[in-house]
C-alpha cells in the first residue's frame, strides 16, 4: 500500500504563472512542518528532454546529479527545499511514448491494441509511484506542464483523475493555479477567467480541492465568495498569489501567510506540525535590508531571454543575500562588444561574468570582456565555456599564441588550447560524448578557490563537451596561470585562476546548480564579496 500523499498542481488561463515555483514553495513550506517531500515535473512536448532545445524556446537546461538534462523548474525544486532530484523528477511525454513504443516492439503487451488509455496512462502513473517507492516521503507534488485546454496535457490529467478515482480524497489532492487579471481601464480584477479554467478542468472529470490564484492585489472577501460559489471550492480553500516586488524567496512566506501549508494539511487530514520558518526569515530580512548594490556584467548571447541563465542570477542573488548586497545584472550581447565600445559598456561595472554555452556566436566578444576583467582588475567569473574563453584569452594574450582557440570554433587552429578529449593525443580515455552530471574536483591547497571552498574534495555537475588541452598545462602555469582544480587523476582541467588578481576564476562545471539561498554556493559568495569591494571605487 502507498503511504505517500500526492499533491497535483495544474494550470489554468494562461502559461508563466510560476506553476514551479508555487510547487517549490509548497514543497518549502511542508518541509518547515517537519514533513518529507519529492517534486516531480511533467511535460507534456515530445521531445525527449529539454537538452537540444533553444534556451530560446525553453529557458536553460537544468542538470541533475545523475545526468539529466532537465526542465528549469527542477532548479527552483532544488532551491527551495533540502532535496536534490534525478531524472526519475522530470517526464515528459516523449518519455512516456518512447517507453511505451520500445515496451510494443518487444512484444511486452501480448499482441494487445496499444492505446493512450490505459497504456499511456499507466506509464504515466508508473512514473510518479517511481520516485515514492523507494523512500516513501510524506507528499509527493507533481507539476503538470502547460494549461488546462492543451490538448499536449490531456494524457497526464486522465492520469492524474485515474490516481484521485483509485485512491481517493484523502490521499490525493488537486490545486489548480490560474490568473485573475486586472482590466487596466477599469481597475478591476476579474474572476470568470478562472471561473472558465475551472470548467474546462470540470469537463476532464478533475474537481481542483484549493485555487490558487495570481492576483496583482489582495483578494476581496467578496472575490474569494464569488470564486468558491462558481467553482465549488470552499472560501478558506481560495488562496491569492499577489505578485511579489521584490524577490523570489519572499514567495514561500506569501502562501504561509495565506495559510496554503494549512489549507493542504487539513483538506488531507494531515497533522498541523510547528513550523519552522527562521531560515527563511533570515533570508527575507537580510534581502529587504540590503541598500549597497553590485552591478555584475553578464556576457552572453541568451540574455534578451530571462530564464536562459536563470540559475546564474538566482545563485548571484545568493551570493549577495550572503554579502548583505543587492545584485544588479548588467546584460551585455556579446555580438555588440569591441575595443571602441567596452569601457562604456563595463562602466560602474564591479565583476563580469560569463556564463556556459555552445557554438561560436559571440565568442570575440566574450574573450574581449575577460581581457577587460583581467588587465582591469575586475572580478571575473567564467563558467563552463566562459572558462573555456579565459583559457583562450589568456593563451592570445600572456603565452603569445595569438591564433590559440578551440576545436569547437576552428577545427583546424594550429594552438588548439580547449578540444576535444580524442582530439588530445595524451589522454587515454576517449569519447567525445557530453560530460553530464556530477564529477569529482580535487583542489589544489593554497588556492583561491581552495580558501573560497575550505574543501580539498567536492562534487559538481557538468554539461560540455569540450576540455583543456592537457599538453598546454605547463606553459600557463609558467607564465602565472594556476590549475587550482583537477579531475582526482588530473587527466581533466576543472578550475583555473589567475593569482596576480584580486578574483578571476574559472570552472569548467557548472556551480549555478547547486546553489541554494539558504546554502549559497562558495564560488558566487566569493565573486559578489570581491566585487562589492569595487563599490565607491570609480569607473574602471
Amino acid at each position: 500500500m502507498i503511504k505517500s500523499k500526492f499533491i497535483f498542481i495544474t494550470g489554468g488561463v494562461a502559461s508563466s504563472l510560476g506553476k514551479g515555483v508555487t510547487v517549490a514553495a509548497l514543497g518549502c513550506l511542508l518541509e518547515s512542518r517537519g514533513y518529507t517531500v519529492a517534486l516531480q515535473k511533467m511535460d507534456p512536448y515530445i521531445n525527449i528532454d529539454p537538452g537540444t532545445m533553444s534556451p530560446y524556446q525553453h529557458g536553460e537546461v537544468f542538470v541533475t546529479n545523475d545526468g539529466a538534462e532537465t526542465d528549469l523548474d527542477l532548479g527552483y525544486y532544488e532551491r527551495f527545499t533540502s532535496q536534490e532530484f534525478s531524472r526519475a523528477h522530470s517526464v515528459s511525454t516523449g518519455q512516456i511514448y518512447h517507453s511505451v513504443i520500445e515496451r510494443e516492439r518487444k512484444g511486452d503487451y501480448l499482441g494487445r491494441t496499444v492505446q493512450v488509455v490505459p497504456h499511456i496512462t499507466n506509464e504515466i502513473r508508473n512514473r510518479i509511484y517511481l520516485i515514492g517507492k523507494d523512500k516513501e516521503p510524506d507528499f509527493i507534488l507533481v507539476e503538470i506542464g502547460g494549461t488546462v485546454g492543451d490538448i499536449e496535457s490531456v494524457p497526464f490529467l486522465e492520469a492524474i483523475r485515474q490516481m484521485r478515482y483509485e485512491h481517493g480524497s484523502s490521499q490525493v489532492l488537486f490545486i489548480h493555479l490560474t490568473l485573475v487579471p486586472t482590466i487596466s481601464v477599469a481597475g478591476e480584477a476579474k474572476t470568470k477567467p478562472t471561473q472558465h479554467s475551472v470548467k474546462e478542468l470540470l469537463g476532464i472529470g478533475i474537481q481542483p480541492d484549493i485555487l490558487v490564484c495570481r492576483i496583482r492585489e489582495p483578494m476581496t472577501k467578496e472575490m474569494k465568495a464569488k470564486l468558491s460559489l462558481f467553482c465549488n471550492v470552499k472560501e478558506e480553500n481560495v488562496i491569492a498569489a499577489i505578485d511579489i516586488k521584490d524577490s523570489i524567496y519572499e514567495i514561500p512566506k506569501m502562501y504561509k501567510d495565506e495559510k496554503l501549508d494549512e489549507v493542504v494539511l487539513g483538506s488531507l487530514g494531515m497533522s498541523l506540525k510547528k513550523s519552522n520558518f527562521t531560515e527563511w526569515d533570515r533570508i527575507i530580512k537580510k534581502i529587504k535590508s540590503a541598500t549597497k548594490v553590485v552591478n555584475i556584467a553578464i556576457v552572453g548571447k541568451y540574455i534578451s531571454l530571462q530564464d536562459a541563465y536563470r540559475s546564474i542570477y538566482e545563485s548571484l542573488s545568493h551570493g549577495g543575500i550572503e554579502n548583505d548586497v543587492r545584485i544588479e545584472h548588467i546584460k551585455i550581447n556579446p555580438e555588440d562588444l569591441d575595443k571602441t565600445n567596452i569601457k562604456e559598456k563595463m562602466k560602474n561595472v564591479h565583476g563580469i561574468l560569463v556564463p556556459g554555452g555552445f557554438g561560436e556566436r559571440g565568442i570575440e566578444g566574450k574573450i574581449l570582456a575577460i581581457n577587460y576583467a583581467r588587465t582591469k582588475n575586475i572580478p571575473f567569473f567564467g563558467i563552463c565555456l566562459g572558462m573555456q574563453c579565459a583559457v583562450i584569452e589568456f593563451a592570445r594574450n600572456v603565452l603569445g599564441l595569438k591564433d590559440a582557440n578551440s576545436t569547437e570554433f576552428t577545427p583546424n587552429t594550429k594552438n588548439p588550447v580547449i578540444s576535444l578529449l580524442e582530439e588530445q593525443t595524451d589522454v587515454e580515455r576517449m569519447g567525445g560524448t557530453m560530460r553530464l552530471g556530477a564529477y569529482p574536483c580535487v583542489m589544489k591547497k593554497n588556492t583561491l578557490v581552495y580558501s573560497e571552498y575550505k574543501l580539498e574534495r567536492t562534487s559538481e555537475r557538468h554539461r560540455h563537451r569540450f576540455e583543456f588541452t592537457l599538453r598546454y598545462r605547463p606553459e600557463f602555469e609558467k607564465s602565472g596561470m594556476v590549475i587550482s582544480g583537477t579531475s582526482p587523476d588530473e587527466k581533466l582541467v576543472e578550475i583555473i585562476e589567475v593569482p596576480a588578481h584580486p578574483w578571476f576564476v574559472g570552472v569548467q562545471y557548472h556551480p549555478e546548480f547547486k546553489s541554494k539561498p539558504i546554502a549559497p554556493h562558495p564560488l558566487f559568495v566569493g565573486f559578489i564579496r570581491a566585487a562589492s569591494k569595487l563599490i565607491g571605487k570609480g569607473e574602471k
